[in-house]
């Protein structure tokens, strides 16, 4: 079992590592500003995690403890400071946060087969789908017993349209797996819904707990959609071009799974028609036999520096979206994660 002290060890040396691909200043407004605070959502976590049923606290301290940025939890905690607020329900509504993205990784590594996450098994490996689906359910139902403890409709009414909109993105994902005919703006939908929409949620709840105006809680969800966009997108560039022992998943993962990303569809409107014939036959089959000439022909047709291209035009659009906040080490650490979201390895 992994305690309280291990996680925010754990937080501390992901900092460290997002240190290493950012400026230094980063490293440094990010440790002062919310270690301690992550401290405190960690102690939220662990208490709030527990169940008597002995398969439950096995399988969310396995899911919990295996690492992770905690990058929604982190939005939370920045957008509450940027905007002022001084109080402690920004933890355990960061808390929330990373429950829900811990129930849909548990369910999202059912549906697409997963073996491995983050470097190591996957729940659903180790303790099987039923084991790992119905545990998604218990993180997902605690999470909305916590909202309640909140006594905010605001706040139980974004958590609550931010879930339901998750699941439409996995099932839109679903419907489009092995679909060689989707096109860049139906993909951007499903990233938008499936990912972005949970940085959206954690930007804003920092915003309500601020109790600042309409227009800077909508500037604030503007902020979390873009930059988990671009996060998507550099996720999907780092599937065809990172090293397996960094990302912690297998090169080429998204194509076994036959999920067709921004990178394969680029090659296959864009490249020529040889380069998107095996493409779209690669993706059609979810064979990696033709592993290494696909990543040839992203390589040839400039998918992968167009990816980037798009995700560094939504970072842009994230810092944008901050132009009338105040200006604090807050507001300087979201400017500078919106940088870091591109310029990640891993």
């Amino acid at each position: 079992m992994v305690g309280p002290a291990s996680v925010a060890c754990a937080w501390r040396r992901e900092v460290v590592i997002i240190g290493v691909f950012a400026r230094p200043v980063f490293l440094e407004n990010l440790s002062k500003l919310i270690v301690a605070d992550m401290a405190a959502v960690d102690r939220v976590i662990r208490e709030r995690l527990h169940s008597e049923v002995a398969l439950i606290r096995q399988v969310a301290e396995y899911i919990i403890g295996s690492g992770g940025k905690r990058l929604r939890p982190a939005l939370v905690l920045l957008s509450a400071g940027a905007l002022g607020y001084r109080g402690s329900s920004h933890h355990t509504l960061a808390a929330v946060v990373e429950f829900i993205h811990t129930a849909t990784l548990l369910h999202d590594d059912v549906v697409d087969e997963s073996a491995l996450r983050r470097g190591r098994p996957t729940a659903n490996t180790l303790f099987g789908n039923a084991a790992s689906v119905l545990v998604g359910d218990f993180v997902y139902s605690r999470a909305f017993q916590m909202m309640v403890d909140v006594d905010d409709m605001r706040v139980l009414r974004v958590l609550a349209d931010a879930t339901n909109v998750i699941a439409e993105g996995e099932v839109l994902q679903l419907m489009n797996c092995r679909n060689v005919d989707i096109d860049e703006d139906s993909y951007l939908r499903v990233i938008r819904y499936k990912t972005a929409k949970l940085f959206e949620a954690a930007s804003r709840l920092g915003a309500l707990l601020a109790g600042a105006p309409p227009a800077v809680e909508a500037a604030m969800a503007a902020y979390g959609s873009h930059l988990g966009t671009a996060f998507q997108l550099i996720d999907d560039v780092l599937d065809y071009s990172g090293d397996a022992g960094v990302i912690g998943k297998n090169v080429g993962d998204d194509l076994a799974e036959g999920k067709p990303t921004l990178p394969l569809i680029r090659v296959i409107q864009h490249g020529t028609p040889g380069e998107a014939a095996l493409v779209r036959g690669a993706l059609a089959s979810g064979g990696l036999d033709e592993l290494d000439r696909v990543l040839a022909a992203i390589r040839s047709s400039g998918a992968l520096d167009y990816t980037r291209r798009q995700a560094a035009a939504e970072a842009d659009a994230a810092r944008a979206a901050l132009d009338g906040i105040p200006s604090t080490q807050y507001r300087d650490s979201l400017l500078q994660l919106a940088s870091f979201a591109v310029t990640r390895t891993h």
